[in-house]
This record gives C-alpha cells, sequence and structure tokens, in this order.
C-alpha cells in the first residue's frame, strides 16, 4: 500500500495528493529526536537533525511503503546510513537521482519527492554556526571557536544518536 492519500477531483482526476511518505518519515525523524532529547524542538539544530533524519527513512523506504511495524526493524540501516564513515551526501544524491528519474515517467510529479527535496535544499544551501572541533581551544573563551557549518553536517549526527539512544 502506497502512502499517498488522492482525491480523484471528479472526472479529471486532478484532486489533492496528500504526501503521506513524506510526511511519515518526517513524524518518525521528530519522535526519534524528541525521544533523544537532545536539543530544542524549536532549535534549527534540531530542524536540521529531522529533516536529514527523515530524508534517510524516505530515501531508504523504496516503495513509499513504510509501515509502523516496519520502523523498529529499520533502525539498524538508518543507523548505519547515518554513520560518520558513511559516504551520506552521495547516497542521498544517488537516491534523488533514482527518484527523480522514476518521477519522469509519472503523469505528475510526486508531492513526497518535491518536499524532500526541498528539505534536502535546505540542508545543503543553509549553514549553521556550530563549535570547530578541529580548532585549538583558548582558554579564555567560554565557547569555544565556532565555524559556519552546512545543516546536514550539524543534523546527521543528531539524527544519528537519535536513533543511538531510540
Amino acid at each position: 500500500m502506497r502512502y499517498e492519500s488522492e482525491s480523484d477531483g471528479g472526472p479529471g482526476g486532478d484532486g489533492l495528493v496528500v504526501p503521506m511518505a513524506w510526511l511519515y518519515a518526517e513524524y518518525i525523524a521528530d519522535e526519534l529526536l524528541r525521544t533523544g532529547d537532545l536539543m530544542p524542538p524549536t532549535s534549527f539544530e534540531f530542524k536540521a537533525g529531522r529533516d536529514a533524519l527523515a530524508l534517510t527513512i524516505f530515501l531508504s523506504d523504496a516503495g513509499d511503503e513504510l509501515s509502523g511495524i516496519r520502523v523498529v526493524s529499520q533502525l539498524e540501516t538508518w543507523l548505519s546510513l547515518t554513520a560518520y564513515d558513511q559516504p551520506w551526501q552521495s547516497w542521498v544524491r544517488d537516491r534523488f537521482a533514482e527518484r527523480f528519474d522514476a518521477d519522469a515517467t509519472a503523469r505528475r510529479p510526486s508531492p513526497d519527492l518535491q518536499l524532500a527535496d526541498a528539505a534536502w535544499r535546505w540542508l545543503e544551501e543553509t549553514e549553521l554556526l556550530a563549535p570547530d572541533l578541529d580548532a585549538v581551544p583558548v582558554p579564555d573563551e567560554e565557547d569555544g571557536p565556532q565555524v559556519w557549518t552546512p545543516a546536514w553536517q550539524l543534523g546527521l549526527p543528531l539524527g544519528h544518536l537519535a536513533i543511538s539512544l531510540f
């Protein structure tokens, strides 16, 4: 069963399409992060973690058929995809390329894919101020040196940690 709700809107079939696969992935990511209690839900860091985790969940599900029962069995997959030594950014790009190719043959663009793409653009284009882990700490600085970092580079480890704590 595909998680895309569609109202046919009459004979033309141009009704409302609800992006259930993306919304469900976002919900799961949100719940994992809230359970971990790692960041305030109103912070940009939380949004980065939720979007990175939602992308991982959405793109790892080939048929947009995520079910509540399968969520627990997918945790190990998501954990391995978000691990530090994995090429997550290139994996996301490859999965998007596959999805966009498949979407090109559809009669109309997938709203799930459009929302996922918007989240990916935000993660790539937004930079957040974060501690510079490679810098030598200065004793008098309270927070230490900081650097502007792409949002996905902050969100991905946050999502990984949330899965680990679940």
